[in-house]
């Protein structure tokens, strides 16, 4: 298993090094806690926005003066040294991360922390940027899935900044100024809130001193965590022209990554992970409810959401709704020895797969940093999910009970399946 090493470089920047000498790549990454849950409903997107500038071109003063590269140079320089270069938005942090040969993981360092410390941010750039995230948000206006998603943040959350979609309003979009990305950088973007990881075959000590030269320039400073929401429990629809299908999206609150409790995590698994799994085989295989159903433990620094989705024909969306329902009870009576094995084993397939995936162990990692300011090696971990018995998740099934449910469904949506479905959860609720 990969061991994490874990320093704190001069500047207060946070570095994660994990060894795997028989890795034939390495991943370099840079995370961020500053996501969209940080922004107000003003500024919200402008991460995203951020994240899409910070590619467009960099200019670094040094001893030898100025340096500027442009947006196809940030690009080919990475492409010489076989390199993938790439970034993304969530909610409670940015990331910004490469993969290349590990004899080029100091280099990889410090072309990261030039697209992240000293983004030129041209204002040209923005103009025709603009015009691809316009269209980009109009794209993941008509997904469903999508869609489905962000209504359920609503309604697990209302107005609170963990409901905020990433990529922002049309409104906002349209209005950004180079001045709005350089505040939000400037607010963000500080030592207390960064974690460098590298993995692959290489030396930590290595690592840090590369990481130290790379990051020396990162400003000091944090930023506060985001309080945790209050639950709402509402139900929302919304009609998208031209769908025959409909998409479901319900669930209830969990403790946040801050939290570390694993117990989420393995009952979502037992539920529905796998198509022996409860789930699936009662609404998929046995009854034809639907033709994708799935269960997530969906956790954020902040909040979390146990969440079970579903695609099916509009007519089956409240029949499902039910079935499910009553498995949920069920399983809060009593859940399954077999099915808890299975999940368990499914959990350490997984985990195994993640440290194949540098990257995703990197992020996973840094997260779990950023929430906890604590690092578990990794048996450590899978003991701790193993713990969790059959009564430890028929308790959590119950607890989850007590609460309203959040749902969304898009799609095709007849007139009055809101409360159809409103009715439907609070027969089921008793």
């Amino acid at each position: 298993m990969i061991e994490p090493h874990s320093m704190v470089l001069p500047g207060g920047v946070r570095l994660l090094v994990g060894c795997a000498p028989h890795a034939g790549t390495c991943s370099v990454a840079v995370f961020v806690r500053w996501g969209s849950a940080h922004e107000s409903a003003r500024t919200n997107g402008i991460g995203h926005v951020l994240e899409h500038m910070a590619f467009k071109g960099t200019a670094v003063e040094g001893p030898a003066g100025r340096r500027v590269r442009d947006a196809r140079q940030v690009n080919l320089e990475a492409e010489r040294l076989g390199a993938e270069v790439n970034a993304h938005t969530d909610k409670d942090h940015t990331a910004f991360y490469m993969r290349g040969l590990p004899q080029h993981a100091g280099r990889m360092l410090q072309m990261l922390a030039e697209i992240v410390l000293h983004p030129s941010l041209p204002a040209d750039e923005l103009e025709r940027e603009r015009q691809v995230l316009l269209q980009e948000f109009a794209e993941d206006e008509d997904d469903p899935v999508s869609t489905a998603f962000k209504l359920f943040d609503k309604a697990s959350f209302g107005l609170h900044p963990a409901a905020q979609p990433v990529m922002g309003t049309r409104r906002n979009l349209e209005h950004f100024t180079r001045d709005d990305l350089v505040a939000h950088r400037a607010a963000g973007y500080l030592a207390g809130n960064v974690v460098v990881g590298v993995v692959g075959a290489v030396r930590p000590e290595e690592m840090q001193r590369e990481a130290e030269r790379a990051f020396a320039a990162m400003p000091a400073g944090a930023v506060a965590p985001v309080d945790e929401p209050p639950w709402r429990g509402e139900a929302l629809t919304r009609a998208l022209e031209g769908s025959s299908q409909s998409h479901l999206v319900f669930g209830f609150p969990v403790p946040p990554r801050r939290a570390d409790d694993p117990v989420a995590t393995v009952a979502a698994a037992l539920l529905g992970e796998g198509m022996s799994s409860p789930l699936l085989d009662r609404v998929r295989e046995r009854r034809g409810l639907a033709y994708y159903t799935a269960c997530s433990a969906d956790v954020l620094d902040m909040c979390g959401q146990f969440v079970i989705e579903a695609s099916m024909a509009a007519d089956d969306a409240v029949p499902l709704l039910r079935e499910v329902m009553g498995l949920l009870h069920e399983h809060a009576r009593h859940a399954d020895p077999a099915d808890l094995e299975r999940a368990r084993q499914q959990l350490a397939v997984r985990s195994l797969r993640a440290q194949e995936r540098g990257l995703r162990w990197l992020e996973d990692l840094a997260l779990d940093w950023m929430a906890t300011r604590a690092l578990r090696p990794e048996a450590e971990r899978l003991a701790r999910l193993h713990a969790v018995s059959a009564a430890d998740v028929s308790a959590f099934f119950e607890r989850l009970l007590r609460h309203p449910p959040a749902l969304a469904l898009t799609g095709a949506v007849a007139r009055g399946m809101r409360d159809r479905l409103r009715k439907a959860l609070d027969a089921s609720l008793g």
